[in-house]
């Protein structure tokens, strides 16, 4: 996976945000929204997790011994938000043909259980744009870093689209331009 790693700021800008948007717009056809979107929605989310854990667990193995990091809750945290995604990705698809017929499904144990998983998701991908924050700015400076001194980096992750272009030039330089530059 580490293509993600040497790909261009503009190549992954059009990989995650102009291709998903212009599919979008050529579905107009209600049917064949409900029935591909969960997929294509999978797809699209799958390579946006898998450049997460690429540059995450790459960044990682650059980091020198005096900048030790521990990826064991980056892992956990990768992995809860993709199995979110399969298990809401079943329901839905399960509950399309209630919702179309009108009938309201009974289900307040799974509502209840889809909420809280949300709210878990959210908190893990927040947890793992943290760690690649974090580690691509001790990567940088090869020294512990602080939360301070990476929250730029953070921010620039969460808004992603905006981001992609200040961020993915840094670690092009780190992976394109000096790749034995590891432990």
């Amino acid at each position: 996976m580490k293509i993600f790693l040497t790909l261009k700021h503009w190549q992954l800008f059009l990989l995650f945000a102009v291709f998903p948007v212009i599919f979008l717009l050529a579905i107009s056809n209600p049917i064949f929204m409900v029935n591909v979107f969960p997929i294509i929605a999978i797809l699209f989310m799958g390579l946006c997790f898998a450049w997460i854990y690429s540059t995450g667990a790459n960044l990682h193995k650059k980091l020198s011994a005096i900048t030790p990091m521990n990826i064991t809750w980056f892992k956990i945290a990768f992995f809860i938000p993709i199995v979110h995604m399969l298990f809401v990705s079943v329901f839905m698809y399960r509950m399309f043909p209630y919702i179309y017929s009108g009938v309201k499904p009974d289900a307040p144990f799974i509502t209840t259980l889809i909420f809280a998983l949300d709210l878990l998701s959210v908190f893990c991908i927040f947890y793992c744009l943290y760690f690649n924050a974090k580690v691509l700015k001790a990567v940088e400076w090869q020294r512990p870093v602080g939360f301070k001194d990476f929250v730029g980096e953070f921010f620039l992750l969460c808004f992603f689209s905006i981001g992609v272009w200040i961020v993915q030039p840094r670690i092009n330089k780190l992976f394109v331009d000096n790749p034995e530059h590891t432990r």
